[in-house]
């Protein structure tokens, strides 16, 4: 985009420097309280050996390691810290719309059952109701069922959104999802100036009509068609592609208001061929998309996440269009936001840290992670330009593929027109969504989302940096894009250790970002995307430091200095100072001291549970033993779920996998506080064991919930008997054999 010196900026970007100043004071104080508690475990241990024998010294040695491991990933945690920034941007200061660059939208279903067809479409209309020009607007729908519900469901959604478009355009409406518009979620979304007007009351009468047809349209396609697909046979996992265009280049019969293009894509899946998960599933779209409308811009949405402000477009071109940043700019990543999240978010499940923490603080540095959903990528850091790769055809081939059509398409770099006719056969679009497209070409290596991690998004946005793209975080006032969070603790755990697998396999793989990223981006953002590949490891000092001390208090093994010692106030300190700071940044981003003693809560849950099983599982695919996997989760809303979650109460109805663990270690602390109370009260060794005290107190105190859930709730969200009874009475087994055991040593 051609500016001259004086043109206003787009954007700008603006340092937090009070938040900075308090951050570094922070990180150093904390670090030299790190540097001491350090040099009293060495020195403890090499000036008394006498009393560090036998079975004493173990469990100095598994704390000593799990006091490493912290410090390791919260060194780690501050370069988000380092520099954090916050950004303002200027849409009315974009060319007119005839100058604005083509967007396509990327949405992604995979499953009809666990991700509603309805809510699927309401997604769909509302990115094609985006306030951008429609004829620069193509949105694509993946679907890789397969299913017969979901196309017909796009056919349903155009035939409403040549009603709905209009209605949002004349009235000017902001939440342009159907459902949100229509539901408790709407707000402010009738403008002042018609809200009080008869003829609007009487159009939005008619649209809400039409939307109830709409809705019991797909109600009745569901009822009817109980049977998964027209043909025999045909499986979600096993069935030729499909790609649909819906009807394009026709003027709208409502207002004459031209309509975006609409795309129905299912790719062609076979059990003997790899699919990749959702990358795949993208990477499929990014072919496809290429050949039909080639726009530079991508917008990648979950089927879930629908758009909440149709200005986002607009808030994405403010930064690629900046021509200070756009020749490095890959993608701007929006935060992701729920719309049917608590006041106390129980399970943290808006990810609070990330998106109003962390992700600030990267794009202080380079830019944030990409994050699977809301963000506006441009096609080029994907596709790469093929100039770049030389001019030989088989060359080229050997990195996209062997269709002429997108070899072009990436050479040309630029829009072209939607031309298919909609009963066209779609030859070329069919050969790019096939299995066998990809072999023996680069795609998911160096082109396009890659696969070597169920979590692409990580994958993508770190090699991509690597490679030298930056990124943006943009956090307009109104959410752009608000989705479905989990309202559950199994669903919570089980996407959790998805999610953890990932993460941790990209910390033990070649892209390491503590090897493979140092020597391709700058050292502060290698060490964020190094906090997100080995945080799952807090599971090791968890489970240490929940365990190990409470058997040492019952014990009468101290482990930590006397409250008369100077170390002791060092450990208090490290302590304090990460709770504190904890407590700060959720006050300051508008939470709550509940929600700061729920998120502590949640990641204790999740440390000892999924993360790790994420951690077990991504060593378990290193060494060949197991196969990725993905399993989406349910966006099916449950009244009753959702009504615990409401009420602040964990839902324990919880697999066994994630449940026993919980027990089991509250079990202990309970077990062990009780007996170590009453060994410490005739010995009278206070002084050495109260910070083992304080920390079973704690870790009880933090847990209730799992306590009340085991004793006092009796609804159906508490913990089963059936469960709880074996593993206290295995644990406390236990406990009493590693009581005889030390009494037979000492």
């Amino acid at each position: 985009m051609e500016t001259s010196e004086d043109t206003l900026p787009l954007n700008t970007c603006h340092v937090q420097k009070l938040l900075v100043t308090f951050n570094r004071l922070h990180i150093l104080l904390h670090s030299i309280a790190l540097g001491f508690l350090c040099y009293y475990r060495v020195c403890f241990l090499l000036q008394y050996p006498e009393t560090n024998k036998g079975i004493r010294l173990l469990p100095w040695f598994l704390v000593f390691a799990s006091e490493i491991i912290l410090s390791f990933i919260w060194i780690l945690d501050q370069a988000y810290r380092w520099c954090p920034v916050t950004r303002s941007f200027f849409p009315e200061r974009l060319p007119h719309d005839d100058k604005l660059p083509h967007v396509d939208v990327f949405i992604c279903t995979t499953d009809p059952t666990k991700e509603p067809t309805l809510d699927v479409m309401n997604t769909v209309l509302s990115a094609m109701a985006l306030d951008y020009p429609a004829q620069k607007l193509h949105v694509y729908l993946s679907d890789d069922c397969g299913s017969p519900l979901t196309l017909h469901g796009v056919r349903e959604a155009w035939k409403f959104a040549r009603w709905w478009l209009p209605f949002c355009t004349r009235y000017r409406i902001k939440s342009r999802c159907p459902k949100a518009y229509f539901s408790a979620l709407e707000n402010d979304d009738d403008d002042s100036d018609f809200a009080r007007s008869s003829v609007y009351v009487a159009d939005k009468k008619k649209i809400k009509e039409k939307y109830e047809a709409f809705k019991e349209e797909i109600k009745m396609f569901r009822k009817d068609r109980v049977l998964p697909r027209d043909n025999p046979g045909i499986t979600a996992g096993d069935h030729s592609s499909i790609i649909e265009v819906m009807q394009e280049n026709i003027n709208n019969e409502v207002d004459n208001v031209k309509m975006p293009h609409l795309v129905y894509v299912s790719r062609e899946k076979k059990p003997s061929h790899p699919h990749h998960f959702k990358a795949g599933a993208l990477n499929v779209l990014l072919r496809i998309s290429a050949v039909m409308s080639n726009s530079p811009y991508i917008l990648v949405l979950d089927c879930d996440m629908f758009c909440n402000d149709p200005i986002s477009a607009r808030y994405a071109m403010c930064f690629h269009l900046d021509p200070k940043m756009s020749s490095s700019l890959a993608f701007v990543q929006f935060p992701q936001k729920f719309h049917n999240i608590s006041k106390n978010d129980i399970y943290d499940s808006q990810l609070r840290s990330l998106f109003t923490v962390q992700w600030r603080g990267m794009d202080g540095l380079k830019g944030p992670v990409m994050s699977g959903t809301g963000f506006y990528i441009k096609r080029v850091s994907l596709c790469g330009k093929s100039e770049s790769k030389g001019t030989d055809l088989q060359k080229l081939k050997e990195y996209f593929g062997s269709s002429n059509d997108f070899i072009k398409s990436v050479a040309q770099n630029c829009t072209s027109d939607l031309a298919y006719d909609r009963n066209a056969l779609l030859e070329e679009p069919r050969l790019l969504a096939s299995c066998e497209y990809e072999i023996g070409t680069k795609w998911g290596q160096e082109v396009g989302f890659l696969y070597d991690s169920v979590v692409e998004d990580y994958l993508t946005g770190f090699i991509l940096h690597c490679n030298g793209w930056t990124s943006v975080f943009c956090e307009p006032t109104r959410p752009q894009f608000l989705g479905t969070g989990t309202t559950n603790l199994n669903d919570v755990l089980i996407q959790g250790t998805r999610w953890y697998s990932g993460l941790f396999e990209n910390g033990i793989n070649k892209y390491c970002p503590l090897t493979y990223g140092l020597s391709r981006m700058p050292l502060l953002q290698s060490l964020c995307f190094a906090w997100l590949a080995y945080f799952p490891l807090y599971c090791l000092p968890l489970w240490c430091l929940a365990t190990i001390p409470q058997l040492c208090l019952l014990n009468g093994i101290p482990l930590y200095p006397k409250v008369s010692d100077p170390f002791f106030f060092i450990f208090l300190f490290i302590f304090l100072s990460a709770l504190i700071k904890h407590l700060q940044e959720v006050l300051l981003t508008g939470g709550t001291i509940y929600k700061w003693i729920n998120e502590q809560r949640i990641w204790m849950m999740k440390s000892i549970t999924c993360h790790l099983y994420g951690c077990l599982d991504a060593l378990l695919k290193k060494v060949g033993i197991r196969e990725a996997s993905f399993l989406p989760t349910n966006k099916i809303e449950d009244d009753e779920q959702m009504l615990l979650y409401q009420m602040d109460k964990y839902d324990f109805r919880v697999s066994n996998i994630f449940m026993i663990p919980m027990v089991f270690l509250i079990t202990i602390n309970i077990s062990c506080l009780i007996g170590g109370v009453y060994r410490v009260l005739l010995v009278g060794d206070w002084d050495k064991m109260l910070v083992q005290f304080l920390l079973a107190v704690f870790l009880i105190a933090v847990n209730y919930p799992i306590i009340e859930g085991l004793i006092i709730r009796k609804d159906k969200g508490r913990i089963s008997l059936l469960v709880a009874i074996p593993v206290i009475l295995a644990t406390l087994v236990l406990l009493a054999f590693c009581r005889e055991i030390h009494n037979m040593l000492y």
